[in-house]
């Protein structure tokens, strides 16, 4: 089959999206640092949607680590599909905004070239959690790591994203040419913020006569990111080249739904993002809380019921009407009064967005893979949000559900007796908590401060709601319960 390139884009289908702009206009202005999946499924589609009001902002997509992505894309002139799955079939758009690719070991040069562009105004990353070389407790920069030593202590080009930034950002400054802003992507609480700690510690370290510049020059925005896009399949790559008649070596599969909420602080400018469907923010905060009580706590409580009632995947438990039930009243009437938001945010339509995201039986989100190191994830998720119900004096039944399914989740057996694969940091302390009577083990797994603190725990309301809902569980089973309390 031919492969898919610039020379042969006009075989596609009309049937199928193709770039509405002059691919040979464009010019690089944002340099993106990881450029994976969800890189391609998101922030460059917004990119590409807005390309043909100004094409100076072609994005050039550099890899850290692997050539693997210019390997694919690289014959393909950095055309690529994203392939939209919805319960209603697969819609596939071809992608132009990638208009080069660079490996950053293999071409440091050219990399370094990029970085010092005055074109480029703006450097994006999307490089995970572990790719800010920081302490996520402390938020700070972990000089000890390798790369990051590596970085500190050579004259020669960097291995980590953040000694590219400050290399880049310096570089720029000896140049006599200004900053570009560095646009966090990945999903981390105030990752702009986040950023900028590493990166000024980052500074302090290697170049502190810089440091005072840095802190009052570099712009680093916070943003929130929301997309589902799974691993492409051999299955999603055959129906794609089935649908363009040619062969895209690397498309990108995601879901309809897409967000994304961008702090409004870009010196040297940006994309005219707002008309394509970003929100810009001047505090991107309440996005956050919005997206990690709503849609994170949502999940984790249907995954926890859902692999207890012997659902196989997310969209499973969307099929019985009670679980919609459930996690739709949970979201109006307890988390969503939690939620401070700015004037025209309709929540009543974000949830019913997440309710249909949840159901769309074309993404394959496994229950189990979903309730993985849920001791890390339920502070943020459900027991923030209980603990402002609690001090409005307000009910939160459907919430404290939630924490009860995750105990007996975590105990490791489900309700035929089988034992649940618990993945989680503290899967071998779970083993250790008594099964016998739920008034113990509730204590038990309340005496676990790294979860649940020091206030919850003495709270008689939320020990007793939290004992009630267990109970539930183990004598009525997870379907009955659910219908019980939706």
């Amino acid at each position: 089959m031919t492969r898919l390139s610039a020379a042969t884009l006009s075989q596609v289908p009309s049937s199928v999206q193709t770039p509405a702009y002059d691919r040979n206009s464009l010019t690089v202005g944002i340099v993106h640092l990881g450029i994976g999946a969800f890189h391609r499924a998101h922030m460059a589609a917004y990119v590409d949607d807005g390309l043909a009001d100004d094409p100076s902002w072609g994005i050039c997509g550099v890899s850290l680590r692997s050539a693997t992505t210019k390997t694919a894309l690289g014959p393909q002139d950095g055309l690529y599909t994203l392939g939209v799955q919805s319960s209603d079939g697969l819609s596939p758009r071809i992608l132009g905004a990638v208009t080069e690719l660079l490996v950053a070991p293999d071409e440091p040069e050219t990399v370094d070239q990029r970085l010092t562009d005055p074109n480029v105004r703006i450097v994006s990353l999307t490089v995970t959690e572990k790719g800010y070389c920081h302490d996520p407790a402390t938020g700070r920069l972990n000089a000890d790591h390798s790369d990051i030593q590596h970085d500190l202590t050579t004259d020669g080009y960097p291995k980590s994203a953040i000694g590219w930034l400050v290399h880049g950002v310096l570089a720029r400054k000896a140049a006599g040419v200004a900053p570009f802003t560095i646009l966090s992507c990945d999903n981390l609480p105030s990752n702009g913020a986040t950023l900028k700690q590493v990166l000024a510690d980052f500074v302090a370290h290697k170049a502190p006569a810089d440091a005072a510049w840095f802190e009052a020059n570099v712009a680093c925005p916070s943003s929130m990111v929301d997309r589902i896009v799974p691993a492409t399949s051999d299955e999603d790559g055959a129906a794609i080249n089935q649908a363009l008649g040619l062969d895209d070596a690397w498309p990108v599969m995601s879901e309809p739904f897409s967000q994304f909420v961008v702090e409004d602080h870009f010196p040297l400018g940006r994309p005219n993002w707002e008309k394509h469907g970003v929100t810009m923010a001047s505090d991107v905060e309440p996005f956050e809380r919005m997206k990690l009580r709503m849609l994170n706590g949502s999940h984790s409580t249907l995954a926890y019921l859902g692999y207890l009632a012997g659902d196989k995947t997310v969209a499973d438990t969307m099929n019985d009407s009670a679980f919609k039930s459930l996690i739709g009243t949970m979201m109006s009437e307890e988390i969503m009064p939690t939620l401070a938001m700015p004037v025209g945010i309709d929540l009543l339509a974000y949830r019913d967005a997440l309710l249909e995201r949840f159901s769309n039986t074309a993404l394959k989100h496994r229950t189990w893979q979903i309730a993985m190191d849920g001791s890390q994830k339920l502070p943020q998720r459900l027991l923030g949000t209980i603990s402002d119900r609690l001090a409005s004096g307000k009910p939160f039944d459907r919430l404290a559900l939630g924490v009860a399914a995750w105990m007996r989740y975590a105990l490791g057996k489900d309700e035929q007796g089988a034992p649940i694969d618990v993945r989680d940091p503290m899967a071998d302390t779970f083993k250790q908590i008594d099964t016998g009577p739920v008034d113990s083990t509730v204590r038990q797994f309340l005496s676990l401060e790294t979860v649940f603190g020091t206030t919850l725990p003495t709270n008689p309301v939320f020990v007793e709601t939290v004992r009630a809902k267990l109970d539930q569980l183990q004598t009525l089973g997870a379907r009955a319960t659910i219908k019980a309390n939706a």
